[in-house]
């Protein structure tokens, strides 16, 4: 499977104790998460989550939320 990085989804990052590693999840994608030893490698481990969860969805038959866009404040 390849990735695409043009998945303009919010990730939230954080360091597990428990698991000993970074992870990083996707809330507009129920479920979509993954970890790394790295927060880099967390990021590009959940961005082949990311194509996953959506090219499931599309099997499903189900849809697929767009990214969220966040409001700007001057």
């Amino acid at each position: 499977m390849t990735t695409n990085s043009d998945h303009k989804y919010e990730i939230v990052l954080y360091w597990s104790n428990e698991d000993h590693a970074f992870i990083a999840e996707v809330p507009q994608l129920p479920g979509c998460a993954a970890d790394g030893q790295s927060y880099s490698e967390a990021v590009e481990n959940v961005q082949v989550a990311i194509a996953e969860w959506i090219e499931t969805a599309k099997e499903l038959g189900r849809p697929i939320p767009q990214p969220r866009r966040h409001l700007k404040f001057a």
